[in-house]
C-alpha cells in the first residue's frame, strides 16, 4: 500500500496553499518538483501559487535548485517526517486547526 506522506505537523498551520505545496514536495523529496508540476498539484492560481513558494522560501522550507536545466524545487529536510503519515490519520490537533480561526 502507498503511504502518502505530509508535511510535519509543526508546519501544517501556515496557509492552505502553503501547506498544499510543503505536502506535494514531501511526497516527491527525492525527485523534486517543477513549477509546473506544483501547479498541477496544487489547487492554486499562480499567483497565489508564486506568493506561496516566495513565502516558503524565504522561511527556508523550500530548496530551489536551478541547476541541471530545470529549476527544481524540494521541501527543506526540516519539513520531511521521518516516517509516512496515512492520509486518513489526523490528529485532534489537525482537525482543531481545520475547524477553528486561528
Amino acid at each position: 500500500m502507498y503511504r502518502r506522506m505530509r508535511a510535519k505537523r509543526e508546519y501544517r498551520d501556515r496557509e492552505e496553499v502553503e501547506v498544499a505545496v510543503l505536502d506535494a514536495l514531501v511526497n516527491r523529496a527525492d525527485d523534486g518538483m517543477t513549477v509546473f508540476e506544483l501547479r498541477a498539484a496544487v489547487s492554486a492560481d499562480i499567483d497565489e501559487l508564486e506568493a506561496a513558494l516566495s513565502r516558503l522560501k524565504d522561511d527556508e522550507l523550500i530548496v530551489v535548485d536551478a541547476g541541471g536545466g530545470r529549476t527544481e524545487i524540494k521541501p527543506a529536510e526540516c519539513v520531511i517526517p521521518e516516517e509516512p503519515v496515512d492520509e486518513g490519520e489526523e490528529s485532534i490537533v489537525d482537525r482543531l486547526r481545520e475547524r477553528l480561526p486561528f
